[in-house]
């Protein structure tokens, strides 16, 4: 499974086109009304998500691994090794490994050009920093107001981005 070209991360990092940020705030809205209602959908049960990190543990770790497993979702954190110049067959198996265990991959403080690398030999979902602060969805949660905190509102755009290309 592949991410759908408009969620597809270009060379100069994640973008998101105006239908993207439509679609992730109606998701993430959904979300925040069904945590406002006490209510908690588990859309993710048994699916089964990586982050690959470079750096050890931080807050936008514990961001995509909390939002996930509130969907349901099991998270496998596993720090990286690789770096551009890491043998091309090397990243190539590592991919079709994590393609193989996992229904989609968060990547967090590796080299955009590696993610890349990595995400076209794996046939499933990688996600360029989701859970981190410059990313285009993250920066978005201010637009679901103030019913939440900003905390909140982040996992809720978190969530939403992983139901658009796993769910």
């Amino acid at each position: 499974m592949r991410l759908p070209n408009r969620l597809r991360e270009p060379e100069t990092g994640p973008q998101l086109s105006p239908l993207d940020v439509a679609s992730l705030l109606s998701r993430a809205r959904i979300l925040q009304r069904a945590r406002l209602e006490g209510t908690a959908p588990r859309l993710l049960r048994g699916k089964n998500l990586g982050l690959l990190y470079a750096l050890p543990c931080d807050a936008a770790q514990a961001l995509f691994r909390g939002a996930a497993e509130e969907l349901g979702a099991r998270v496998s954190m596993m720090r990286s090794s690789l770096s551009l110049e890491s043998p091309p067959h090397e990243v190539q198996h590592t991919a079709r490994m994590l393609g193989r265990l996992y229904d989609a991959v968060e990547c967090q403080n590796l080299e955009p050009a590696l993610v890349r690398q990595i995400g076209r030999h794996a046939g499933i979902p990688f996600f360029e920093g989701a859970a981190m602060p410059d990313h285009p969805a993250i920066r978005l949660a201010e637009m679901l107001g103030d019913r939440t905190s900003l905390a909140d509102n982040q996992r809720f755009m978190v969530q939403a981005l992983l139901l658009e290309s796993v769910g």
